[in-house]
């Protein structure tokens, strides 16, 4: 009889010591600030894990950096967890030689290991930026630049940048607001949206739209796997693809324009008085311009070539399912 009666609290002893191994521990936070002092052009280097990262302008002769560390928590973590986000508020992963300042280097991986940092980081204008993150977002804004931004899987926004810019996330949208310079912009799976860009764009994603506004002249070399492209007042040489979406291609000529669309319609807005050489092609759609045109060769319904005014610029368009409109 007393062996019956050990057996029920045996499994219940049993029971409790399993629920407080798998019950997660309370995620441990903590904080840090420094202010460096600088002179002159910054040279800065971010990284963190899963952590954002916030970077914008201030006065000239100061780096400000905010740290908000946390714990991903798990029952395995325990005081060891308190224990490091202790030790990265005393030992903040700072290095600054002149005005170079590296920032989230950790090179220990034990005290890498479940901790996330977040930053945000007030600027001098004067600054030269990349900065990386594995599964965090980042925003940055009022550099002189070049900025060069990566992320393993975050959502980039960079506005208001002085030089070119580096873009490339694995899985994430990318906008890019105000730059004068290059902007070139990757993602695998997501959409990049460029206003306001005084130059080039060269951009990709394997499944996302892709919408440029142009403010000066730059060549354009835009692809997509599946979805939309829209290029507003282009000035120079275009290259645009999508597998699965339709294209709009407004502005100015120069060089050649190269597009095309397996499922799609393409629709072309030049200035009336320019002239273009014009070679499109549709195997199931038909092809409209109002423009009034020399035929070279092919005239039909599938197929157009021929040349208004006096030619100029290569004009080369080509979908299988969908309709062509030069206008």
């Amino acid at each position: 009889m007393k062996s019956h009666r050990m057996l029920p609290m045996g499994i219940l002893t049993l029971v409790a010591m399993s629920l407080c191994l798998t019950a997660p521990a309370r995620a441990v936070e903590g904080h840090f600030e420094r202010t460096l002092q600088v002179s002159g052009t910054v040279d800065l280097d971010v990284q963190t894990g899963s952590g954002t990262i916030d970077v914008h302008t201030g006065d000239s002769s100061t780096v400000r950096v905010s740290g908000a560390i946390r714990t991903a928590g798990g029952w395995l973590d325990g005081a060891g967890a308190e224990k490091k986000v202790r030790y990265l508020e005393a030992n903040p992963p700072i290095e600054q030689h002149g005005n170079i300042i590296k920032i989230g280097r950790i090179e220990d991986e034990e005290l890498q290991r479940n901790i996330s940092i977040s930053y945000e980081i007030v600027v001098p204008v004067e600054t030269r930026l990349r900065s990386n993150s594995g599964s965090g977002e980042q925003n940055v804004s009022g550099l002189r630049g070049p900025v060069e931004a990566s992320s393993g899987s975050g959502n980039l926004r960079l506005t208001n940048i002085g030089d070119m810019v580096r873009a490339s996330t694995g899985s994430g949208h990318i906008s890019v607001d105000g730059v004068k310079g290059t902007v070139r912009a990757t993602t695998g799976s997501g959409e990049i949206l460029a206003i306001g860009v005084a130059g080039g764009l060269h951009a990709s994603t394997g499944s996302g739209s892709i919408t440029l506004r142009q403010t000066a002249p730059g060549d354009v070399e835009v692809s997509t796997g599946s979805g939309t492209l829209q290029l507003e007042g282009v000035h120079g040489a275009v290259r645009a693809q999508t597998a699965s979406g339709n294209i709009l291609v407004e502005g100015e000529g120069a060089g050649s324009w190269r597009l095309s669309t397996a499922s799609g319609g393409v629709t072309v807005r030049l200035p009336s008085q320019q002239g273009f050489a014009l070679h499109a092609r549709t195997v199931s759609g038909s092809i409209h311009t109002a423009r009034e045109m020399t035929v070279q060769g092919t005239f039909g319904r599938h197929e157009l070539e021929g040349k208004v005014g006096n030619g100029g610029f290569l004009l080369d368009v080509s979908t299988v399912s969908g309709n062509i409109r030069v206008e």
